[in-house]
């Protein structure tokens, strides 16, 4: 099992919070690149640009020969040279008053060249300038104007911001960790606590919900989701308390008859008609038997409800086979006039045990006549059973099809009703992508008519030619 460390370190909350830092990280470093790349570039250019307007001042002065020894000042990171064709220095900033020339390259008459020279002595210092020059003429001869600036400004600059930037870089990531952090952890309370409730939740429980918080969010959502399946499972975990109830109930009572009848055979023993006790419990198993075999078929509903029926089935025709099984056992008139054609697709035998528990509950409960039609439109094919019987009461329309459910209360097990026949119906009629349905009774009802019965319908697909 995990322990806490290693749940903390596969929590949601840490990946998205290092994550989160790791992006803000990197795009802090590159924008921090860039800015340092663009700040150099910019300090650069404006040197250049200022340097270049000087150059072209002082040569504009020099033709004009109005150029004076000593030139103003350009500051301490700095210096201006006038220097003749013979390599004199004509003017110059009071920085290198009396130096040699800083620079030797000449550039062509009237274009500016840039050049980077290095190790020029500044007091006692060396340093790297970077020099325009520019030629022209003047009264005394051709000169070249060298302006100078240095190359240190631009890197104590670009220093100065690059240190910050690494002080700075890692504070911002730390502190959007931090935030990321309490931001999902505040996100994900609501999480925890569905979890929390989940966890809590047991077998017996399941009436139980999870908060839902307020939105429509997904986490709002999730919440209502998971109070939709706990709801799902806890009637499904009542449907399965009350099967198994009924069904221990429903096999209870023949067991216990089979142990009287054989309790009082032997005790009647050697007079006992022991084949007739024989044949009765015979009778019986064969009820449980019948019984177990409906259980079963109803427990595989959810297991078999995925396999796709293939075989082709003529409808009409089962519903006319069980309809003539059904007149030979019964008085009741069973009418087919209106059955014709219907072609569906499923399995056979389970389309007649549909079509015969219907047709066996509508005979039971009929008082004279019971009704078959099977029609089919717009791709549907619909089977409607009709008994002139006392109809399905009230209270029991809405649980008819539900399992164990007896309506007529005198129909015993003993005259073999067991309460699963409408439930296989439902359970066939879904298994073939279809649906059965009791029709409600005419609101108000007609008195003259007197009862009106019970009309069941049931729709499947037609299937294609």
């Amino acid at each position: 099992m995990p322990g806490p460390m290693s749940a903390a370190r596969g929590s949601v909350r840490l990946r998205t919070t290092a994550a989160a830092t790791a992006v803000v990280l990197l795009t802090l470093a590159v924008g921090s690149w860039v800015l340092l790349a663009t700040l150099r570039g910019a300090l650069a250019d404006n040197q250049d640009d200022v340097a270049r307007a000087r150059a072209d001042d002082l040569l504009t002065l020099a033709a004009a020969g109005r150029l004076p020894d000593r030139l103003p000042s350009v500051g301490d990171d700095g210096f201006v040279q006038v220097v003749s064709a013979t390599g004199r220095v004509v003017a110059a900033t009071p920085h290198v008053q009396g130096r040699p020339p800083v620079a030797t390259f000449v550039p062509a008459t009237g274009a500016a060249t840039a050049r980077t020279v290095r190790g020029v002595r500044d007091d006692r210092d060396l340093e790297d300038y970077r020099v325009w020059a520019v030629r022209g003429n003047s009264p005394s001869g051709p000169v070249t104007v060298y302006v100078a600036t240095s190359l240190e400004l631009v890197s104590e600059t670009v220093g100065t911001l690059r240190r910050l930037l690494l002080v700075g870089v890692p504070l911002v990531g730390l502190l959007m960790g931090v935030v990321t952090w309490r931001v999902v952890g505040r996100a994900l309370r609501p999480v925890e606590a569905i979890r929390a409730e989940v966890t809590a939740i047991s077998a017996g429980e399941l009436d139980r919900r999870v908060p839902e918080p307020a939105g429509d969010d997904e986490i709002a959502r999730l919440a209502r989701t998971m109070n939709a399946m706990l709801g799902r499972l806890e009637a499904a975990s009542r449907r399965e308390r009350a099967f198994t109830a009924d069904a221990s109930h429903e096999l209870q009572s023949p067991l216990s008859s089979f142990r009287t009848q054989l309790e009082v055979a032997l005790a009647q023993s050697p007079s006992t008609d022991w084949p007739r006790v024989g044949h009765e419990l015979l009778d019986g198993s064969q009820g449980m038997e019948r019984m177990v075999r409906d259980l079963l078929f109803l427990a595989r509903e959810d297991e078999d409800a995925a396999m796709a029926p293939q075989e082709l089935v003529d409808l009409d025709d089962v519903v006319l086979e069980e309809a003539a099984r059904a007149r030979a056992t019964s008085s009741v008139e069973i009418r087919t006039a209106a059955v014709s054609a219907a072609p569906v697709r499923g399995n056979r035998e389970q389309l007649v045990r549909l079509t015969r528990n219907l047709l066996e509950n509508a005979v039971h409960h009929a008082t004279r006549r019971v009704e078959l039609s099977l029609t089919t439109t717009d791709g549907e094919v619909q089977m409607t059973v009709h008994d002139d019987g006392p109809g399905v009461p009230a209270a029991a329309r809405d649980r008819i099809f539900d399992r164990f459910v007896r309506v007529d209360d005198a129909r015993s097990r003993q005259t073999g009703g067991s309460g699963l026949g409408l439930a296989i119906v439902a359970a066939v009629a879904r298994r073939h992508g279809g649906a059965v349905a009791l029709l409600e009774p005419p609101d108000p009802p007609d008195p003259l008519a007197g009862a009106t019965g019970a009309t069941f319908v049931l729709r499947l697909p037609v299937a294609a030619p």
